[in-house]
């Protein structure tokens, strides 16, 4: 008796098509679920090679990298640290986790143009043309969005910093551990770069039809406000400065995104 077409079919090739891509310009993918996962491994080998590798260098160069992440502290803080003006640590090998934290951390900020990369080489072979050639500018664009807002929550930390060191400083006796300090710092810079990429986001919704100019417009009042009330719980520290200068650089970069999408997005 013959056999129907359907029970011919290999059920793992008929698996394996749904990952088939169908680009009209003649882009096509045959790569089958176990190539997918492979080269998904790849890449995050590759990213974790260039945090390792970051973070190696980030340990040789300890010193001189928490000596540049404390700079914030002001200048009475000397009256709180330890001896000889240094962070305190409360546990024996603290010293060598708060270093190996912090390479680990510099590693990562250090590796991130890897692993962006890492992640559109993953993604393009599935996009079409005209996709791969806005793609990579984004990528770039996140990356120096992301060091922009970096540094400028690097020079906002001394206010938190000094509000908090003084706030209480007559009736406690406060002594700064190196591994609160740098959790502080790590959070609130993230706080600032992760801000930053606001635009990044917003142009790609635009790119996607997600959203238009004319939305963004319309919601203007109520994004300015959601912002301004954001920027008040992303800053650590009850210092006036922070959320101000963070939510004056989010109404910045809002406004700026609207005439970007504007004049980019027909």
């Amino acid at each position: 008796m013959a056999t129907s077409d359907i029970d011919q079919q290999d059920p793992v090739a008929t698996f394996n098509g749904l990952f088939d891509n169908d680009d009209p310009d003649g882009d096509e993918s045959d790569m089958s679920l176990v190539d997918h996962l492979e080269e998904l491994r790849r890449r995050i080998f590759k990213s974790l090679i260039a945090v390792v590798l970051g973070g190696i260098v980030a340990f040789i160069f300890r010193v001189q990298i928490m000596g540049f992440l404390t700079l914030p502290l002001p200048r009475q803080a000397a009256d709180v640290l330890g001896k000889g003006n240094k962070l305190v640590v409360t546990g024996l090998g603290d010293n060598f986790t708060v270093f190996l934290k912090l390479s680990i951390a510099v590693g990562i900020l250090v590796a991130i143009p890897v692993i962006l990369y890492q992640v559109w080489a993953f993604v393009s072979p599935g996009l079409y043309q005209k996709e791969k050639k806005t793609a990579l500018p984004f990528v770039f664009l996140g990356v120096v969005l992301f060091l922009a807002g970096i540094s400028l929550g690097f020079v906002v930390l001394q206010y938190p910093v000094q509000w908090l060191i003084n706030f209480g400083s007559s009736n406690f006796t406060e002594l700064i551990t190196a591994d609160s300090y740098f959790t502080f710092v790590a959070f609130f810079l993230l706080a600032f770069g992760v801000v930053f990429e606001i635009p990044l986001v917003l142009t790609f919704m635009a790119q996607l039809g997600l959203i238009t100019s004319q939305t963004l417009r319309k919601k203007r009042p109520t994004a300015h406000v959601g912002m301004w009330i954001a920027s008040t719980f992303l800053t650590p520290g009850a210092d006036i400065y922070s959320p101000i200068i963070l939510g004056v650089a989010m109404s910045i970069l809002f406004e700026l995104t609207i005439i970007f999408i504007r004049f980019t997005k027909h």
